[in-house]
């Protein structure tokens, strides 16, 4: 069962159920699927290598092999668009996993139902105690069922933008001067603010 997260409509959870394998064999995983209508319909993929960050060549890869799978399954009706690509830095948080992995940084969650009295919380992740994601907001700590979640996603701030960073300079997805560039821009903006 595709959580609502990661495939929100049923047509989404039907394209989870045919692309993960194919993700998954590459040694992906994936994020979310949405198929967006428009003029065009576009089918969004959002996938990561299993410790995190991706490449160009690496969603060109995922493009090519789900390309093929869709086109034998043909689950679309209409003309559309793929997008394969990274979830981001202001990333959405679809999986259980995310809320441990992205504790400590500042987040915005929202549920289906009313909880005490609202939708929207927003403060920093907690982590995670068995089903519940635990967030600090200015009221104290709440725990949210993870069923309950409608959108969560991380909030861009100079802290993650440094640790994302960080963490693709270790992957080798950005070299040492391109990274202290980065940073140092980084570092002055926020000294604007």
């Amino acid at each position: 069962m595709t959580n609502d997260l990661i495939a929100k409509a049923a047509i989404d959870r039907r394209l989870a159920e045919i692309i993960t394998p194919v993700i998954e064999d590459l040694g992906y995983e994936l994020v979310r699927v949405r198929l967006m209508g428009g003029k065009t319909s576009i089918l969004q993929i959002m996938a990561e290598r299993p410790e995190g960050g991706i490449s160009v060549d690496q969603c060109a890869e995922i493009s090519t092999a789900v390309s093929a799978t869709l086109d034998v399954e043909d689950p679309i009706v209409d003309e559309y668009t793929l997008e394969v690509s990274s979830p981001g830095i202001d990333r959405p948080l679809t999986r259980l996993k995310d809320f441990e992995t992205f504790e400590g940084y500042d987040a915005r969650v929202e549920t289906d139902e009313l909880i005490d009295g609202r939708r929207r919380f927003k403060g920093v992740l907690a982590g995670v105690e068995g089903d519940e994601v635990l967030i600090n907001i200015d009221e104290g700590t709440v725990g949210l069922k993870f069923d309950w979640l409608s959108d969560a996603k991380l909030i861009l701030t100079d802290e993650l933008i440094r640790e994302m960073l960080r963490q693709r300079k270790a992957a080798g997805f950005v070299d040492e001067e391109q990274f202290d560039e980065i940073v140092t821009d980084t570092d002055t903006g926020s000294e604007e603010d």
